[in-house]
């Protein structure tokens, strides 16, 4: 993620999470805690909160196998970050510098 911006547009999140920007929308009628900034024409802005949460949403549901409905609860009641949703998250993002690595040899 970039340091200096305090806001991402859907394409940069979506592209971040490796899901489509249909998802995050979908994902945004279904956990009544993630609600991005809108502009006036609509346009979603997310904020390092709202993509944390994301990322924990991903987790719960694609990592984690949680329904919807599993991952609204846990979600409401544990407050403090996975600890392993972080090691996954670690792992990923290892994953991708060893491809690119790979690619540039």
């Amino acid at each position: 993620m970039t340091e200096g911006k305090l806001y991402y547009n859907i394409g940069e999140v979506a592209e971040m999470l490796g899901v489509n920007a249909s998802l995050l929308r979908f994902w945004e009628t279904e956990f009544p805690q993630l609600r991005p900034a809108k502009n006036k024409k609509g346009t979603r802005s997310y904020t390092r909160q709202d993509i944390d949460l994301l990322r924990r949403i991903h987790y719960l549901t694609k990592d984690c196998g949680l329904t919807l409905e599993g991952a609204r609860q846990q979600l409401k009641n544990d407050k403090s970050p996975d600890r392993n949703m972080q090691l996954v998250d670690t792992l990923n993002q290892l994953r991708s510098f060893l491809v690119q690595l790979k690619e540039s040899i």
